[in-house]
């Protein structure tokens, strides 16, 4: 009787400062197989769910990639930063002090439902062949077109000073960070993203990921006909 071709599917809580791709890389140095990829990128400065396919079932990445996201995380209002997060270094806007939390949800149901974003310059997207972060590290600006995205919630969990904790639900290929940056714009005192945890993909959620460490010694420990 034939072997059935390897294929599995690993949720991680990816952690900060790792990129996705350095998480898909250790993941393939301890399966020792060459087919493993992750389905959906994770800013090196995010945490949370991260779910890398391995053999066969890299074939559902784009699947994986298609359905909706959740995030947690903290915006800052009253400065900004040249990628929307503490990537970039902090630049004063305004004093936020005077803004309610009444203030606060009047913009963010103008960013909730359906919604044209533009993306980040300092995002993975391509122009014209290149990786627009490329060009932002060297200083050239490219145009970013808006894209659709759907926003289903947002949610404010806590507003605290210039701190906000939200709860977003959201399609694929919406930037966390763009909110962060028409937030303030609408707020008219700028604001950046000093957080962010990924929370949910579809029906896979973060409290059933696995720490990448913990992950990778159970990989090795496996016997050599697993994997």
């Amino acid at each position: 009787m034939q072997e059935q071709p390897y294929g599995e599917v690993f949720l991680i809580d990816k952690p900060k400062e790792w990129t996705s791709f350095d998480v898909v890389k250790k993941v393939r140095n301890a399966l020792k197989i060459k087919k493993v990829g992750h389905a959906g990128t994770l800013d090196p400065l995010a945490t949370g769910l991260l779910i890398v396919c391995a053999g066969k079932m890299t074939k559902q990445i784009e699947t994986f990639m298609g359905q909706e996201k959740e995030y947690t995380g903290t915006f800052v209002l009253g400065a900004t930063t040249e990628s929307f997060d503490l990537e970039k270094p902090i630049v004063p806007v305004s004093d936020p002090s005077h803004l309610t939390l009444g203030d606060i949800k009047s913009a963010v149901d103008e960013l909730t439902g359906d919604i044209l974003q533009v993306p980040p310059m300092h995002s993975a997207i391509k122009v014209d062949g290149k990786r627009v972060y490329e060009s932002a590290r060297k200083g050239i600006e490219v145009k970013m077109e808006a894209r659709p995205v759907q926003v289903r919630e947002f949610e404010i969990t806590r507003f605290v000073g210039a701190e906000i904790d939200f709860r977003i639900s959201c399609s694929k290929g919406t930037y966390i960070r763009s909110l962060a940056r028409d937030l303030g714009e609408k707020l008219q005192v700028g604001a950046y993203m000093s957080a962010l945890c990924r929370t949910r993909i579809g029906d896979f959620h973060l409290s059933d990921a696995k720490d990448l460490n913990s992950l990778v010694e159970e990989i090795k420990a496996r016997p050599k006909t697993e994997a």
